[in-house]
Order: C-alpha cells, then structure tokens, then sequence
C-alpha cells in the first residue's frame, strides 16, 4: 500500500516554488564533509610541531649520549671518576628494559598471557644475550676511546644486518622485489663506512686500535640482529615461523624474559669491564657534587628525551604523517648532532686562531688545551675541551695530513647514506586509521643508545611475494542503524534525522568506495491511540513524519538554482505488520528508512523489547534466516553455509541510538574501525556529551566529563567499559548472536531483581552479557555523539533513580561470576575485579562519606564539636528517608520537591565550607594541611585532566557546580533511589494520562483564565495562574462524540496525513 502527504494527482510531481515565496526555512546541519582551510592549516603545524618535537628529543638523546660516554672516556678531566660516568652509561642501557618490565609486568596483571614454549624461550635468550653482549661493548668499551666525531655516525653501522636480510630476502622472493637496489647499494655504503672506519684507526700507533675496532664492528654485529623479527617471517622457514608466532601469542612473558637477560647481561658485562680495567667500584661511594650533577643531568635528558621520542614518533605515525613527522626528523639527528659537535669543536678552533696564538695550526690548538684547564673554567667549558681532546688524540689529525679528515668525512657520509637507503621502505609506508603500534613496529622495546637507529629499523618491512590485497578490508559492510523512539521532541526527532540523512550523504548507496552499506531503522514505541472506535497514530509520529518530510527537502536541495522545483517527497510504503505498521523511506541518496510503529496493544512496549525486536528481525530474520534456508534446501554444503554465515556476521554491525542522538559519519567510522581492527572487540562506545541549557545540565555536562576522562578511560585500560551506552554504540553482529547473549537479553522479569538490572538499565545488562561471553568493550574518546540532557531537577532524579539501581545490579551480577568471566574473558582478570570492587565499595560508602564530609563542612563553619557536627549531618538524611518511606511512589513528585528544598542549603553549605578552607590557608599562609591539600588535590586533578582534553577545557568551569552539588548528587538522590526501587517507571519523557473520550455533561463548569505568567526558577517551572468558575453549555448534541465533533473542524494544514493501523491484528 503506498500513500503520500499530497493530493493523487501530485503524488509523483515535483514541488513546485510559488513565485512570491522568495525565502525559506531549513534545519541548521552541521556537516563535516569538507575539511576547512583553518582546520587543514592546523593540521599541518599540528604534524610540523610533532616532527619538530621527534627531532628536538632524538637530537637530544644522541648528544647527551654521546657527551656521557665522552666524559666516562680515561682522558676525561671534567669527571675524574670514570666507574661513576660508566655506572650511568649502563643505567641508560638497561632503562628502556626496566619501563618495559614494569609496562608486561601491568599488562599480565590486568590482561590475560599465554606461556610459550621451550624452543622459543631458549631462542629469545640467546638473540638477547647477543644483543645486550653488543651494545654493552659497543657503548662501555669501545666508544669512549673513539673520537666525538666518530661516535656521532657509528650508530648508524647497526643498519647492517637489516640491509644484508633486505637483499637476500629480495632474491629468494618469487613475486615483486622492493627496494633491492636501495638494499644492496645500502650494504655496501655500510660495508665501506666500516673499512674507512678501520683504516682511520688502524693508521696509529697504539696496539689496541686493532683490537677495539675488530671490538667495535663485532659489537656493531651483534646489536644489528635485534630486528631478526622484521626479516624472518620473509624466509620460508619453518622454525622461524614457529617462533615468531609463539612469540606473539605469548607477548607480555617474552618481554619480561628478554628484559630481565639484558639487564642481566649488561650488568655483567659493566661489573667486569670496570674490575678488568684496574678501577675500583669504590670511586662512586666519593663523587664530587660537580660531577654528581653533570652525570645525573646528561643521565635524566637522555632518559626522558630517549622515552618520549619513542613514544611521539608512534603518535607520528599514527597521525599519517610518517615521512614529515617521522622519518625526516630521524634521519636528520645523526647529521645534526655531527654539525652541532663539529662547531663546538670548530668555533673555539676559530677563536685561537684569530688571536694569532700561535702558527694557527690545529696541533697547536691541541698542544695549547692540554696546558690549560683548572679548578676556574667553568664545567661547560671543560667539557667542551675534553671533547676537543678526544679529536686531539687522532694521530692524523695532529700531523696535519688530510688523510684523517678523508677517512672520517667516508666512513660517515657512508654510515647515514647505508641508513638512509636501508629504510627507504619507509617512505612508501601504507598505515591505516588508528592502526595498532604492534603492527607499525616490530618490537615494543627500544634502544636508548640507538633511539633514532633503533626507532627506524624496527618499523615493519615486508617483502611482497605477489600482488595482494587485504581480504577483510575488501569485504563490505552492513550497519543497521536501529533508534528507539517514544515521546520525543519535535526538536530531538530534527537532530536524529539529521544524523541519518548525514550518513546517507556520506556513503550512497552507489558509491565508489563500495565499503560500508547504511540502512536505518526508527522503532516506534507507543505510536498510536484510540480515536473513537479507531486505533490512529499519535502526535509524535505525525511530527516524525513532519520532520522527515522537512529534512529531505533540504538534503534533496543542492541550492543551485534557486528557481528550479524541488524534488518530490519520498515515496512513503505502509506496510501493515503484526506488531502495527511500518513506514518506509528511500532517502535522496539510495538508502533506506524504515519507521517501525509499536501499537502496546499488539507487543511489548519499552526500550529493550524495542531493541529485541530489532536484533531479532535484522539478525535474526534478515541475515541469519537466509541461510537456514539454504542450508534445508541443501543447494551447498554445511560447512560453506557455516563460513560465509561466520562472514556476514562479523561483517554486519548495529548501531544503537535514542531517538535524540547528534552525531556525525566520522563518528561512526571511528567505532567501525575499532571493531574492524579488533576481532575480539564486541562492542564500542565513543564520547557522550550532553546538551541542554540550565544549571542541571551544566552539572551534568561536567559529569559525563569525568565520567569520561576518568572513569571510562581507566575501565578501557585496565580491562573493560562495563557500560556502552544504548543512546550511540557499536555492536558487532556475532557478539550479539553468540550463545547466552541475544537470547539471554530477551528474559522475562520475575523477580525483583531483574527488573532493576534487566529494564532499568538494559544497555548496562546488554554489555555484561557481552563481557560475561568473553568479548570485549571498549572506549573511543574520539567518537563524539550529543544526546539531550534532563533539564529539569525532577526528571533528572527519575532518570538516576533507573540508572543507580541497575548500575548496581550488572556490577552484583559480573562480580559474582567473577572467576569465570575472568577465564573466559582475556581483557579481564582477577586484579580488575578487584578493582571493580573497590569501587563498588566505594559506592555504598558513598552517603556514609558525604555525611561524614558535611560533618567536617558544620564543625568548620559553625566551629561546633565534632559529635555535635555528626548528628548535624545525619539528622536530615534520616529524616529525608523516612519522609520518603512514609510518601512512597505515589508522591514522589514531592519527595524529589523535598531533595531539591536540601540540595540548595547543602550548596550553601558546601559554598561556605570551600570560601572558608580557602580563607583558612590564607590567613596560615600554607596549604600543607589536611583541608587544603585535599582542595588543592581536586582541583589540580581536575585541571591537569581537563588540560589533557584541550577542546574540552571550558567544562571545567562547572566543576564548581559539581562540586557543591556532591550532597544532592551522592546523597539524596541514593536515598530517593533505594526508596523508589518499586517504581519501574521509565521516568523520563512520560506524558499525562489522556483525558477520557466519553462526551461532556451538557452542562459544566469550566475555568476561564484571566491572568497567566511562567518562569523558572531553580531549574523548575513556576506557574502562575488566575481564573474566573464560569458556566458553559454544550453546543454539541448529547448523543454525539467528542473525537467526532472535533473531527468536524477542519484542519489547517492540509499536508498532515493520518495512517490508521490495520484491527485485524
């Protein structure tokens, strides 16, 4: 059957633009499709500040590095305690091992870890030995006996081993090579950069240049095989292969043994260089506090500059600007920190000679800088003279020949060309949206001596064998988008609309990308109501159909012409359905639109059998239903049926709104690629932000703030979100059809606990379902969505007085299964539920808290005696809750008139009892006390995560508003929640019962109204109103119903349209 909102005869016809209709009205829409010029300038000094920042901290990793093994060097006269400068170099070595101990030792303790075998233990102990043995040596024996200089560009020879894996598994590969002549060109520049290295050092005199160069290139080896996991997995070897996945599976454990055998290995390989050098570890028991600080100094910058390199060049990379961000500033720091120590050594160089001193010869300047020193020259300036020295000391250099200067500038210029080639792969770098740090780099450990080396190589190199294409990425996507409606308003069902016709313009239905296909469901409660002997739609869906009608004029209208007529309206299909009707839609772009109209009188009414009704008919009818069929009619074998039903299941998703979500494609995107990218993620929840205006949603506005910043980022960390709110989640097909989830979901309450954990918070039931079946929730602050907020103080304790109970029900229900969602679900474990319970605790100490709390607030404004200011307190909580027991459901209204009547005295009070802590350190002119640390504690917690959230820094402004609302919020309103857990009410959006239908005496006395007058006050809405009783007689014959004498008058507007529901069901 198909109706329009026009006469017949136009129904297909375009609307046509009267000629004295020269303006028009549409709908704000804030769309996101083209990026702004301001945005994309911030977005490139956005990417130039991170690249800036990854080359400012390599930079000053490799100098401080190189500064600290200089000084530990026997010819260091700025510290003469050599043990203690080489006690440094090895605390540098181990410090990325120890953050990555202590990081595995976090994940195993709040994640799930898998053991892994003999023969792969045996491996990473025997590559790590190797490694650790090499940057030992390298770093405590050899370096400090080498030139600044050369120190400066030997990192880069670790590149060796990669570039010699590169080409060979270039030739063993059978279908494209990449890079193989940057490979092999890249090996030899490397191979040259060390025979240079070797003819610089073995043109002197002394024995042991032989042996510490045959030292330093063996060491140079040895820590090149650190990345054997990047080239591995590209030889077709069995062990290799075995390995590595063995390695994966049991992350956490390999990098807990591979930390512990370095330090282990390392602290060996310093204690016995130290005894066999003839020094005394003794010497670092007596340091003078000069040389204390320089060593402590260089060890903190290296440290600190070394571990947020690392972690801002992964943000780099994550932010698509690898090449900029990323390898630029990498590949620069080894040829800045050569320039910055070339002119440290080459500018005072400069000032010698121009005094004329002596011939102007840098032997001389050489002779002249072992003379000098003493106790007067400053520390910075010897340290320039000991690096000056350690250039001295090469032979070449002070006879004058240019064969030293040759030899250095090639094996140099050798070294970072050998680099530079070695990485190529880089450049070309394909990464996608929030892709996962394990698949950008191959080992989560770093290099502190190697940060820029290390960082480069140990990004992910991949020999492609043949042409190929990630499969999962190809396969299309389903996404229903299921809203629930009720009473909404005209305004809330505009922003839905919105939102859906948003994504139809964002992907059509033919599209080139062909990734993601949208179709949307509206699901109705409560749509109709009796007119006469006729069940009719009710207001709200005739204002749905409205703002339908209105929204796709405006996504119709390209606003090209001006003159040209409009584009017909959808055409409207009712189909009659047992539960009502629906009403569907093709939207401008191709997709659809369905409204589905609940009469209560034919099925369930309420959210969650709304959302029952959805999951069964689109899971279960419209994906599942095809296959089962398939699968009686034999047309293909069972275990095909079963595969291509497993892909279509992890191929649809479902996204859950309220009938007033905002919200944007990219939002939703963002909970796709989630999924896509996590198989094991069930569900996901983005960023809430409410909106409203008033002080109740100001209040709200910061609590969601915390909620979010706090409570969800630390549940997504430490485990798992426990609740992914109904109003804008993600669902993943197969989590919601696994067994003990969808159908579990649709059990009848019997008892009083299930209705306050199945239908008064049925999105926090849906996801411990979810958890409790081994799938995990997570958080995407990114992902924002808006969504309207109580305005009103009574409908916002209605709708905490659902949420407080159920809260606490779910919380129940996943502790008490604790050990065996534990086992079940690897992002939970024994440790999170713990801290689950910790927090449950706190919940129910919570009133005992703020009344303790409220004590201290009357003892220190009122300076009362601390029994006295306890039964203070208690008294009016105690007398709240037997008031409220005594009321009961039937006058809650005034039991919520009573909590706002204490809110504003406990705000005073709360008011007072800040001013006065504040007024209090003042006058003692510190905040070293109980009071005052506690105040400057929030607030600085406050502040500190509000600055972590730029865009979201002016929320901060109402924590004071929170903040004195703590007795209202944490208080009150659990008392009226314990009181009314009886009332099952949904509490929100619920209208006044309707007026009987039975026709009016003929003679009534009615109220006519001489004076009227609202405003607000306190978030409530005061009415005043005077009236005159007078005497009214019916016109309307005795006989003649009210719906019909009103269905007499006709209507304005002519384009409303009335869909009655069929009786027979």
């Amino acid at each position: 059957m198909t109706t329009s909102e026009g006469p017949e005869d136009d129904q297909h016809c375009a609307v046509r633009r009267q000629a004295w209709d020269a303006a028009k009205e549409v709908p704000i829409i804030q769309d996101e499709q083209k990026v702004r010029k301001r945005v994309r300038i911030i977005q490139f000094l956005t990417c130039s500040l991170v690249g800036l920042l990854v080359f400012a901290l390599a930079f000053f990793s490799k100098t401080s590095l190189i500064v600290l093994i200089g000084l530990s060097s026997k010819a260091s006269r700025t510290i003469n305690n050599e043990p203690y400068a080489l006690l440094f170099v090895g605390c540098l070595l181990i410090a990325p091992s120890v953050l990555t101990l202590m990081k595995s030792f976090w994940k195993i303790t709040f994640k799930d870890s898998k053991s892994p075998l003999t023969v792969t233990l045996v491996w990473v102990v025997l590559v790590e030995s190797l490694v650790a043995l090499g940057s030992s040596v390298l770093t405590l024996v050899c370096m400090p006996n080498f030139d600044i200089l050369t120190n400066v560009m030997l990192l880069n020879g670790v590149a060796l081993s990669s570039a010699l894996l590169q080409v060979l598994a270039n030739l063993l590969a059978h279908g494209r090579r990449r890079f193989m002549a940057a490979s092999a060109v890249s090996a030899v520049f490397l191979i040259a950069g060390f025979a240079f290295f070797a003819l610089n050092y073995l043109n002197k005199a002394r024995q042991e240049a032989a042996l510490l160069v045959g030292l330093a290139i063996g060491s140079t080896f040895l820590v090149s095989l650190n990345w054997w996991e990047n080239y591995a997995m590209l030889f077709r070897v069995t062990f290799f292969k075995n390995t590595i996945r063995d390695i994966k599976k049991a992350r956490n454990l390999v990098n807990i043994l591979s930390s512990v055998v370095r330090i282990a290995v390392i602290s060996i390989v310093l204690g016995a260089y130290v005894k066999l050098s003839g020094q005394d570890w003794a010497l670092v028991l007596s340091v003078a506090p000069s040389s204390r600080t320089v060593v402590l100094s260089l060890f903190a910058v290296q440290v600190l500059s070394s571990a947020l390199c690392r972690w801002v060049a992964v943000v780099a990379c994550k932010m698509h600007a690898v090449r900029r961000s990323f390898v630029v500033p990498m590949i620069s720091a080894s040829p800045a920190a050569l320039v910055a120590f070339t002119l440290a050594v080459w500018i005072p160089y400069m000032q010698f000679d121009q005094a004329g001193s002596s011939n102007g010869t840098f032997a001389s300047y050489c002779s002249s800088l072992v003379s000098e020193g003493g106790p007067e020259r400053s520390v910075l300036k010897q340290m320039v003279t000991d690096l000056t020295l350690g250039v001295c000391n090469q032979t070449a250099y002070t006879e004058g020949t240019m064969l030293g200067y040759a030899l250095l500038g090639g094996s140099s210029i050798s070294w970072w060309v050998g680099l530079v080639l070695c990485t190529l792969y880089i450049w070309f770098l394909g990464v996608l949206r929030i892709e996962r740090t394990k698949d950008l780099f191959v080992r989560n450990l770093y290099e502190a001596a190697f940060i820029d080396q290390s960082m480069l190589l140990n990004t992910r190199f991949e020999v492609v064998h043949q042409p190929r294409h990630n499969s999962k990425e190809k396969e299309k996507m389903t996404i229903y988008l299921c809203a629930t409606m009720w009473h909404e308003t005209y305004d809330e069902m505009m922003k839905m609309m919105i939102s859906m016709f948003r994504l139809d313009k964002f992907r059509p239905k033919k599209n080139q990308f062909s990734d993601v296909a949208f179709e949307s469901h509206v699901y109705f409660d409560d749509a109709f109501e009796q007119n006469g002997d006729e069940r009719c739609v009710n207001e709200y869906v005739q204002s749905l159909a409205e703002v339908i009608r209105e929204v796709y004029i405006v996504f119709s209208d390209d606003g090209t012409d001006r003159f040209k007529e409009r584009e017909p309206l959808p055409e409207q299909k009712l189909i009659q359905t047992p539960y009502g009707c629906r009403l569907q839609y093709t939207l401008p772009h191709g997709n659809t639109l369905t409204v589905h109209l609940k009469d209560k009188k034919l099925i369930r009414n309420k959210k969650r059998w709304s959302q029952i009704m959805y999951l069964y008919y689109l899971l279960g009818w419209r994906l599942n239903r095809p296959y089962f069929q398939m699968y009686e009619e034999g047309e293909e074998e069972l275990a095909s049926i079963e595969e291509r039903l497993k892909k279509s299941k992890e191929n649809t998703y479902i996204l859950a709104l309220d009938g007033d979500t905002d919200f944007q494609p990219s939002a939703v995107m963002l909970l796709v690629d989630r999924l896509r990218m996590y198989p094991e993620v069930g569900a996901a929840c983005g960023r809430i932000h409410p909106t409203g205006t008033g002080p109740m949603v100001w209040y709200q506005k910061f609590e969601y703030a915390v909620g979010h910043w706090l409570q969800k980022t630390a549940e997504h960390v430490f485990g798992c979100v426990l609740c992914s709110p109904g109003c804008f989640s993600l669902f993943r097909a197969a989590a919601l059809m696994d067994d003990n989830v969808m159908k579990s979901y649709t059990t009848k309450p019997t008892e009083a606990f299930h209705y306050i954990q199945y239908d008064q918070g049925e999105d926090r039931w849906l996801c411990t379902l979810l958890l409790q079946q081994g799938w995990r929730v997570e958080y995407n602050a990114a992902s924002d969505s808006y969504t309207n907020a109580p305005q009103e103080f009574k409908e916002f304790y209605n709708q905490r007085r659902r949420w407080g109970p159920s809260t606490m029900a779910n919380a129940l229900d996943l502790l008490g299964s604790a050990t065996l969602t534990a086992e079940k679900n690897k992002s939970i474990s024994r440790p999170y539920m713990v801290y689950q319970t910790m927090v449950m605790a706190a919940s129910v100490l919570g009133p005992a808290t703020v009344c303790l709390m409220i004590a201290g607030s009357f003892r220190f404004v009122l300076k009362v005696d601390a029994n006295v200011a306890l039964v203070m307190a208690v008294l009016p909580p105690v007398i709240y809750t037997a008031i409220c027991f005594y009321l009961g459901h039937a006058k809650s209204h005034t039991q919520i008139t009573i909590a706002g009547i204490l809110s504003i005295i406990y705000a005073f009070l709360m008011t007072a009892t800040l001013l006065t802590i504040i007024g209090d350190m003042v006058v003692q002119e510190t905040f070293m006390t109980p009071s005052g640390l506690f105040f400057i504690g929030i607030t600085s917690m406050c502040i500190s995560t509000a600055l972590l959230h730029p865009h979201e820094f002016h929320l901060i402004v109402y924590g004071f508003l929170y903040l004195i609302s703590i007795p209202s919020g944490y208080l009150l309103l659990i008392i009226y929640s314990m009181v009314n857990m009886n009332n099952v009410s949904w509490g929100t959006r619920e209208a006044d019962a309707p007026a009987a239908t039975a026709a009016p005496p003929s003679v009534a006395h009615q109220k006519n109204v001489k004076c009227q007058k609202l405003c607000r006050l306190c978030s409530y809405s005061v009415e005043i109103q005077v009236n005159e009783e007078v005497k009214v007689v019916s016109t309307a014959p005795p006989d003649v119903p009210v719906a019909a004498a009103e269905a007499a008058v006709p209507s304005q507007q002519e384009d409303q349209y009335v869909f009655m529901a069929v009786s027979d069901f």
